[in-house]
């Protein structure tokens, strides 16, 4: 039997044809019944031995006849017996093989024979089927398990990918805002710059006027016997212009605040110290911030600075 080879579809074989069987049947028949009748026609043809009395019937009738005596009932002639048959024993042949039995044995074993060779052959067939049946379970199965795979990586790709597009504009959008937040305040801060430099120019112009006209109002005083005023005015002026107060001003008279300045050659301030009160905290801290932001403070004319400076502000003039 041909096998069909994997991946090609099982064809059920056709069925042998039964005539080359029916004619051996047939010719084991009739070879059958030839020897059954050369065997009973030998044994009906064994020659039978038979034994006979054979009487002279002309002796007989040469006799001549005695003349009938008168009176005498003449008896009856006896009844001639018929011949006398032996039967000789008919030898009985010797014993012959039943031919017969042991054909239709054969036959039998051949058919059993082939039968169960048909029957593994089957069952080899059904294996095999059920072989391939198994593999191309397994092989849909391992297909259904590959495009999931594949479906949930592509959703997991696909995810990814949104998500990083979403991260991708949320940056965007931060930067985009952080970008209008530091424009917004670079803008805030050039204002504030330009409304401190304004302030200190018309405070730079009361300070000269107040200067020229012997007045005191808000100034830096040095340490030194006689101090340059336009090195007192330039210092106060940047100090002020990084003063921010944005207290009330609505109290009595005008208070002032006096803080002792400790700074190197360079004009870079190394200390800030408070030597007296304006009675308002607030405005205290925020002239003691202006200060500190107002380091490097400036130099005299010939590049020279004051190591020690006291510096007084009025909150009036400051605001």
């Amino acid at each position: 039997m041909k096998h069909a080879h994997a991946g090609t579809p099982y064809r059920v074989p056709p069925e042998p044809s039964r005539l080359p069987a029916i004619l051996l049947a047939v010719a084991v028949h009739a070879v059958l019944l030839a020897f059954l009748w050369i065997g009973i026609s030998w044994h009906n043809h064994v020659p039978v031995a038979v034994e006979a009395e054979v009487w002279d019937m002309k002796a007989e009738a040469a006799a001549p006849i005695p003349p009938p005596r008168e009176a005498e009932p003449e008896p009856e002639p006896a009844s001639t017996p018929p011949p006398k048959v032996v039967e000789q024993p008919v030898e009985k042949p010797a014993e012959q093989p039943d031919i017969a039995l042991e054909l239709e044995k054969k036959r039998k074993e051949e058919k059993l024979r082939k039968e169960r060779e048909l029957a593994e052959e089957k069952a080899r067939e059904d294996a095999r089927l059920k072989e391939l049946a198994k593999k191309e379970a397994e092989k849909k199965k391992a297909e259904e398990l590959a495009k999931l795979e594949k479906k949930k990586a592509e959703e997991l790709a696909k995810k990814e990918a949104d998500k990083k597009k979403a991260d991708e504009l949320a940056k965007k959008e931060a930067e985009k805002k952080e970008k209008a937040e530091k424009l917004a305040k670079a803008k805030h801060e050039a204002a504030e710059a330009a409304k401190r430099e304004q302030l200190r120019k018309e405070d730079l112009q009361r300070m000269m006027a107040a200067a020229g006209s012997g007045g005191t109002g808000t100034a830096a005083k040095s340490s030194a016997p006689h101090a340059d005023s336009s090195y007192v005015a330039a210092i106060t002026a940047k100090v002020k212009s990084n003063t921010y107060y944005g207290g009330s001003t609505d109290v009595p008279g005008n208070p002032s605040v006096e803080f002792r300045v400790e700074q190197l050659p360079t004009g870079e301030i190394i200390s800030v110290r408070k030597t007296r009160s304006s009675g308002n905290p607030i405005f205290d801290d925020a002239v003691e911030k202006g200060i500190n932001k107002a380091s490097p403070l400036p130099k005299k004319k010939d590049g020279t600075v004051e190591r020690s400076l006291v510096i007084e502000f009025k909150m009036k003039d400051v605001t």
